[in-house]
């Protein structure tokens, strides 16, 4: 081979390998971009306004069922609780003590930009029932310590620590666990985990079927992307960085395994996590089930749609299972 050739060759290698580093380094920029955008702590709500508005659907309920809300924490006993998650977080949540003679419990969970209070309307429903509430922020929100942000899958252990506080001090509790869009997805994921007989059903509202289903539909959504190759690369990042990779964190795949009631709600009209995701995990679950579709309800939109009528479908599941 002449000289020429050679070095014509190794222009074209060089050039070959420069190419992939620069698209290497441009996957891992774009991988890493989606992982702090999304699961980072201080990751806003989704820039097309849906789930800013989800996240925050119930709070605007104040002005119309506020009086309730205040009335049951206003005579109630509100206690501070601190727990500490299995990797070492320090976690932070209320209880409001409705009675302290009753043994039922709801641990309401919240939804993505929410905290534990954006969850005080729904729960004041539970507490004229007699239930008393543990309120808690999921990691990575509010007063909750946390880098990134559980999505369900880090917060359904999380979630175990809290219900070993609800039983550390009321051995006869009688547990329902009931969370709202990623606070859904969070107990259908914790459903699939060994549960003491406490937990007695689960409610869950417009959860996501996976966390890769949701960021997949979000990547096309707001950037108009394909989920290959950034939520692939994004995904191995988020394992490296977060701890769990978003296939994993499955909703499907942990209800399948369930063994408590659950209760699947879900809006006819959600477009920010699809209806046909609630036929996913309803379809998936194993355990005694219910399904819920409200007409006419987008994300999150169910409970402040119709309260009164929700909270019919939900004591209604829950009578079969909880003891007077």
């Amino acid at each position: 081979m002449s000289r020429k050739k050679k070095i014509r060759k190794r222009i074209v290698i060089g050039a070959v390998i420069c190419m992939a580093i620069l698209l290497m380094g441009g996957l891992f920029w774009g991988g890493s971009y989606l992982v702090k955008f999304a699961i980072g702590r201080s990751a806003a709500a989704p820039g097309s306004g849906k789930s800013e508005k989800a996240a925050h659907s119930i709070v605007q309920d104040l002005n119309q069922l506020g009086r309730q809300a205040r009335d049951w924490v206003g005579g109630s006993e509100v206690e501070e609780v601190r727990i500490l998650s299995d990797d070492g977080l320090r976690l932070y949540g209320e209880a409001v003590i409705t009675d302290s003679a009753s043994h039922k419990w709801v641990i309401a969970a919240h939804g993505y930009g929410g905290s534990h209070s954006s969850m005080t309307v729904l729960a004041s429903w539970y507490g004229v029932q007699g239930y008393n509430a543990l309120l808690p922020d999921l990691r990575a929100w509010g007063d909750s310590e946390g880098d990134y942000i559980g999505m369900g899958w880090l917060d359904r252990k999380d979630m175990l620590r809290w219900i070993d506080w609800i039983t550390s001090r009321d051995s006869e509790a009688q547990i329902v666990l009931h969370g709202v869009s990623m606070g859904g997805a969070t107990v259908m994921m914790t459903a699939g985990e060994e549960l003491p007989d406490q937990v007695k059903a689960v409610v869950e509202d417009c959860g996501y079927a996976s966390v890769w289903d949701i960021f997949a539909d979000e990547l096309d959504e707001m950037f108009h992307l394909p989920p290959f190759p950034f939520l692939y690369v994004g995904s191995g990042i988020a394992l490296l960085e977060a701890g769990y990779n978003f296939s994993e964190a499955s909703a499907v795949r942990q209800v399948a395994k369930a063994r408590v009631p659950i209760l699947f709600i879900h809006g006819a009209n959600d477009d920010f996590v699809r209806t046909d995701m609630v036929y996913s995990v309803y379809d998936a679950c194993s355990s005694e089930k219910e399904l819920f579709v409200v007409k006419g309800a987008g994300h999150a939109d169910s409970f402040r749609r119709s309260p009164a009528n929700y909270f019919e479908t939900v004591f209604g599941f829950l009578a079969d299972y909880m003891e007077e």
